[in-house]
């Protein structure tokens, strides 16, 4: 598909100079723009993904209709599902940093926590144990998140990044649209359908752990293809990496990611609210997440080239106005046979348009040597304010009901969009130096 292309004209590490000539395309042969090094994280993260998804796709129905939460305990273990990460993603950040070729040990530290929780999820059943066995799932997630998207970073240019982040985040999301399907073949065609999803689950994930350790380069390969940082080279320590949030470029882009954060109502819960628009029997709830999947499959690298080509501010926020048109279309009283692709189009869109668009952005706005850690205190300030988010809506669920509480999260997401809109720039910037 691609090969690696570094166009760095000052090394970074003795050994700069022979990986820019290893990646420098031949005569004659068309420029590519994915380091081989994407290529394997991609490979992982599309295992990984089978195995997450699985989890994924049947836990709402699982502790829903399963064990009997209402939606405010689900809204809880949601919650800590997707936001407890933030609470370590900084520490495998500096981690990763501070080591200065860790990148690769961290992210497989986290990788490989994450699978040992899998089986564990057979012994939870009640609330207290499984929200310990999902924070757990989510310290490994944490850990891993920054290295990981750090060495696409370092492996990539300035100028292709958001076509890296996007070809890794299609791959990533391949497994996304495999997981939820191997999970539905597994509940028909098993008695105890989520103990056998749990263990697939748990056996798929030590398969990418392995792959990480075999094929991955570590952080000291991947940094000698990278170009300088915008400035001199500091010290890996937590207050450089706090003092980031000094440069305005950084700052911004974390103050919109936080704040658009704070409306986003996790995928669970999209779901949830699909099938009961639609009366979806519980036997094919865990096929929704597919429309997601593909359309995210579809979309990642098309919309990572145009934020390269036309600026990774319009595209981030675009995505955003696609997850207020599905909120729009939950709310309508329209009940075509259209609504659920419709709706889970708009759903994959957005996560193609601002997922790997907002790594990309910040990437440019970070030195090297603190890569990780720039990165990790983006993703902290988004998955605290989702983590937030999901509190927030399962008590307005339970409080209001499903309805008024979409309704709320609506509303939320266009203030903060207007908001974050006003941040733009007056002058128009190339897409190396961050979001425009």
């Amino acid at each position: 598909m691609y090969v690696a292309d570094s166009r760095a004209r000052t090394p970074e590490s003795p050994v700069a100079a022979s990986a820019e000539g290893a990646a420098r395309p031949r005569a004659g042969r068309r420029r590519a723009a994915v380091a081989p090094t994407v290529l394997a994280l991609g490979t992982v993260s599309l295992i990984t993904d089978v195995s997450s998804e699985m989890v994924t796709a049947v836990l709402p129905l699982y502790l829903v209709a399963g064990l009997g939460l209402s939606p405010l305990g689900f809204g809880l273990l949601d919650g800590i599902y997707n936001g407890f990460s933030a609470l370590v993603r900084l520490i495998g950040g500096h981690l990763a940093d501070r080591g200065g070729g860790r990148h690769k040990w961290v992210a497989g530290a986290g990788y490989a926590l994450s699978a040992a929780c899998k089986p564990l999820l057979l012994m939870a059943q009640t609330l207290t144990p499984i929200g310990l066995v999902l924070a757990a799932d989510r310290t490994g997630k944490g850990l891993r998140t920054a290295p990981r998207d750090a060495l696409i970073s370092l492996s990539s240019t300035p100028e292709t990044r958001g076509r890296a982040f996007g070809v890794h985040r299609a791959m990533d999301t391949a497994g996304a649209l495999l997981g939820p399907l191997a999970a539905f073949l597994i509940l028909r065609a098993t008695v105890d359908g989520y103990d056998a999803v749990f263990t697939v689950s748990f056996c798929v994930a030590v398969a990418g752990v392995l792959v990480l350790v075999l094929f991955v380069p570590g952080g000291s390969a991947a940094r000698a293809a990278a170009p300088p940082g915008p400035s001199a080279a500091p010290r890996a320590t937590l207050r450089a990496a706090f003092a980031l949030l000094r440069r305005p470029e950084l700052r911004r882009i974390a103050l919109c990611a936080t704040l658009l954060g704070l409306a986003t109502v996790s995928d669970s819960f999209v779901f949830l609210l699909l099938q009961r628009r639609l009366g979806v029997a519980d036997r094919w709830f865990a096929l929704l997440p597919l429309g997601t999947a593909a359309a995210f499959l579809l979309l990642a690298v098309p919309l990572g080239r145009l934020a390269d080509r036309t600026g990774r501010w319009r595209v981030f926020l675009a995505g955003h106005g696609a997850l207020l048109l599905a909120y729009a279309l939950l709310l309508a009283s329209w009940h075509g046979a259209a609504l659920p692709y419709a709706v889970l189009l708009l759903h994959g869109g957005f996560y193609a348009a601002t997922d790997g668009v907002l790594m990309a952005a910040a990437s440019d706005s970070v030195p090297a040597e603190l890569r990780s850690s720039g990165l990790a205190l983006v993703q902290t300030g988004q998955s605290l304010a989702r983590f937030v988010c999901s509190l927030g809506f399962g008590a307005a669920w339970t409080a209001w009901g499903d309805r008024t509480a979409l309704t709320a999260s609506a509303v939320a997401l266009t203030l903060c969009a207007l908001f974050a809109l006003s941040l733009r720039p007056a002058a128009r910037r190339t897409p190396s130096e961050g979001l425009v």
